[in-house]
């Protein structure tokens, strides 16, 4: 079974009430008690529920459709009833729409359109589906819409369903110009279908070929602020049919993930990749278009397809393979792509996606998946999908049963009058030596070996928030043990980020914790955690770094240890970039320049932690795939606790063709002096690596934004308009870097 529900013991337990203190000194929490108790029994009745739940097969058709500000009137039945013939009558038909107005300025700060022509799109779908509403079992009710400045999403129900719809809510999240006015963004419709919760997202996500990483942030920026308030009475329901776990928030709010089943359907912009020539892409996807044949190869550079196998955008979702032709960019009206001289040249791409994540991936099965030759107004081509989920009908009288049963036994176990009593098995965890990006897990168990029911929770220490520093986690935060039940374990998982890397390498951190263990109506236990940080060149100052010849594991995090490896008086054993930059671009020339997808493909893990090893200790290199080379390199620039290029050095004003020559040149006068050499050196490679563009497919613009995230990160920037302006300059100016021969 696949599951993208937040487990249980992934939460942490923060009662609003404060702890009392009985008069024999125990303490208690009793909203603390009540929550865990809830969650226990959820956790039994989540897994028995295949005792109380009977299955029913549910076929969904959804489509999306990019009509591009089109209103031309032809018909949608091509479309939206493309394989009811093969796959028979939809019970639940969700269709997104975007750019139903143009997104110019009036229409993106106004939204004074959006809602007419919502209208308009709603009643052409009504009026597509109800061809044959004097049938009753062939009629669909509008169960909700949504519209937010050009997006639209609808969802129907077949109307011998429309009983069984219940805790209907909709949603928007704006992305677009300021990051809230919804020129780019989500809208949303969420519903409870027998006993499955389904959501369903129709979004529009940023544009342009090389904006890959905007597109990834969109789809965040959606994922995480899709929140619908469905109340009290609705999450007691769903948590009942063991489909949430929503008892330690207390919250009546619910996120896409903790839906049975989510759609996300829209116009996510992803691209072919650039390293594939437009002209090359044309041909090929002409091809696919007439033979109906999809070539590996353009399949295997979408982007979408590329970031998820990297795990940067849509975890947890699942596709659907392309056998149709890219459904972007079209001659409006023909089925031709656009190549009209007065028109800009643009790669065909698959703009246009449906996409499905499912806490249990059995229960969903992709019947169709392709696009749509009508209607042809719009630049874009319609895309639809039909599934057929497997959704829950929960038979009310044998799951109040085990309720009562559930309750029955912990009443047996419940006695104020008697302490509760847990053995640890250890109270002291010695994680020794750990590294830059390592996670490394120990466990204590607890043992209930009293008489009535133990409940605890980790709590923080006086004047603290949380239960534990953050680069240690604790899962589970908190449990409930029955006499008699198997002793319960307790992970502590250590892991070293960036940041921690740079305060322990700083000495202003160590990695010593104490965490405490609270008993309710018993005592409290001290754990005490301890672990060696094994120091690394990652996570620290490209200044400090040129001071050491030697290896920087072998240099004492202690300052005044420290300082008697560095003679002041000896200015000349300063280095002017770090060696251990030198050595990561060394190793890629001796590889070769030429190598495909270079600092495109992913390393291999295990390779880059060696060579992130060998770095730290001096150590030569073993034979390592050019690409782990590649991915260590942009870590280590990443990583640094001083990026290369400061934020206070991005250009404050717009770049252009006027101005971009005197902004680079005052950027670089203004580096410090060897984050100077550093920059000027990283540049100066890359130029190289670009001479062999013909070989390893990359250009200059996938090099730039390579070089922008590692060597100017801007991590103190948000996502307001100068921000964005100040990022699109910098990216100018390294990409004039980068195609000129001046520096």
């Amino acid at each position: 079974m696949q599951t993208t529900l937040q487990p249980i013991e992934d939460e942490v337990l923060v009662p609003l009430q404060p702890d009392e203190e009985t008069e024999d000194g125990r303490v208690r929490n009793r909203e603390a008690i009540a929550k865990i108790r809830d969650i226990w029994i959820y956790s039994k009745v989540r897994a028995r529920q295949e005792e109380f739940t009977q299955y029913r097969k549910a076929l969904v058709f959804t489509g999306t459709w990019n009509v591009n500000a089109k209103g031309k009137e032809e018909p949608l039945d091509e479309w939206l009833c493309a394989d009811w013939a093969t796959q028979g009558l939809p019970d639940l038909v969700a269709v997104g729409f975007q750019e139903i107005v143009d997104l110019n300025a009036v229409n993106v700060a106004v939204d004074n359109k959006t809602q007419q022509r919502s209208q308009v799109w709603t009643e052409r779908l009504n009026a597509t589906l109800n061809q044959h509403a004097n049938q009753p079992e062939r009629r669909y009710v509008l169960v909700a819409q949504k519209s937010m400045v050009g997006l639209l999403i609808c969802v129907f129900v077949r109307f011998p369903h429309y009983p069984k719809v219940q805790y209907v809510q909709t949603s928007q999240v704006g992305v677009g110009v300021m990051g809230m006015m919804g020129n780019k963004g989500g809208v949303s419709v969420r519903l409870q279908f027998y006993d499955s919760s389904l959501c369903f997202v129709c979004s529009h996500l940023a544009a342009h070929r090389e904006n890959v990483t905007g597109r990834n942030a969109d789809f965040a920026n959606v994922f995480s602020k899709t929140v619908f308030d469905v109340g009290e009475a609705a999450i007691r329901e769903v948590i009942r049919s063991g489909s949430l776990s929503h008892f330690a928030s207390q919250s009546t709010t619910v996120g896409l993930a903790d839906h049975d089943h989510t759609f996300w359907l829209g116009d996510l912009n992803y691209r072919i990749d650039e390293s594939m020539p437009t002209e090359q892409i044309l041909k090929l996807s002409e091809t696919c278009q007439s033979s109906r044949h999809v070539p590996p190869e353009l399949r295997q550079l979408d982007q979408l397809n590329m970031e998820r196998s990297a795990g940067r955008v849509f975890a947890g979702f699942q596709e659907g393979v392309l056998h149709f032709a890219p459904t972007y960019k079209y001659q409006p009206g023909t089925d031709m792509y656009e190549q009209r001289p007065e028109k800009k040249l643009r790669a065909p791409a698959w703009c246009d996606r449906i996409l499905w994540m499912s806490q249990q991936a059995e229960h969903v099965q992709q019947l169709t998946y392709s696009r749509s030759e009508r209607p042809n107004c719009s630049d874009h081509k319609p895309v639809y999908s039909s599934l057929q989920l497997t959704v829950k009908d929960v038979i009310q009288e044998k799951r109040e049963a085990i309720y009562a049963e559930l309750n029955a036994l912990l009443s047996r176990y419940e006695n104020p009058q008697t302490l509760p009593v847990i053995e640890l098995d250890q109270v002291a965890l010695d994680f020794g030596p750990i590294r830059y990006q390592e996670r490394k897990t120990l466990s204590i168990r607890i043992t209930n070996i009293g008489s009535v029911v133990a409940i605890f929770r980790f709590v923080p220490k006086t004047d603290e928030v949380g239960i534990c520093k953050r680069w240690l986690s604790v899962k589970p935060a908190f449990g409930m043990l029955v006499p008699g039940d198997p002793p319960l374990t307790v992970n502590f998982t250590i892991t070293i980020d960036s940041y921690t890397a740079q305060l322990l390498n700083s000495g202003r951190e160590v990695l010593d914790d104490i965490v405490i263990l609270r008993l309710e109506d018993g005592r409290d236990y001290y754990i005490t955690i301890k672990a060696s940080f094994a120091r690394s060149c990652f996570g620290m100052a490209a200044d400090e770094l040129v001071m050491y010849s030697d290896p920087i594991r072998s240099i004492p995090i202690d300052p005044l240890e420290r300082a008697k490896k560095i003679d002041p008086t000896n200015t000349s054993t300063a280095l002017c970039i770090p060696k251990e930059l030198w050595r990561c671009i060394d190793a890629i020339y001796q590889k070769g320049l030429a190598e495909p997808h270079l600092f495109v493909e992913s390393g291999i893990p295990e390779e880059t932690a060696a060579i992130r090893e060998c770095l730290d200790t001096g150590t030569a290199f073993g034979r390592y795939s050019i690409h782990s080379y590649a991915d260590t390199l942009v870590s280590f620039l990443s990583s640094l606790s001083s990026p290369v290029v400061p934020t206070k050095l991005f250009p404050t004003v717009e770049i252009d063709s006027q101005t971009i020559q005197s902004s680079a040149r005052r950027l670089i006068e203004d580096l410090p002096p060897i984050h100077y050499n550093i920059f000027v050196y990283v540049i100066s490679f890359f130029r190289h690596v670009l001479a062999f563009r013909d070989r390893n497919l990359l250009t200059a613009a996938k090099v730039a934004r390579v070089c922008v995230n590692s060597l100017a990160p801007g991590r103190d920037l948000d996502n307001t308009a100068a921000s964005l302006q100040k990022r699109t300059g910098m990216q100018l100016i390294v990409l004039h870097l980068l195609e000129t021969s001046s520096i």
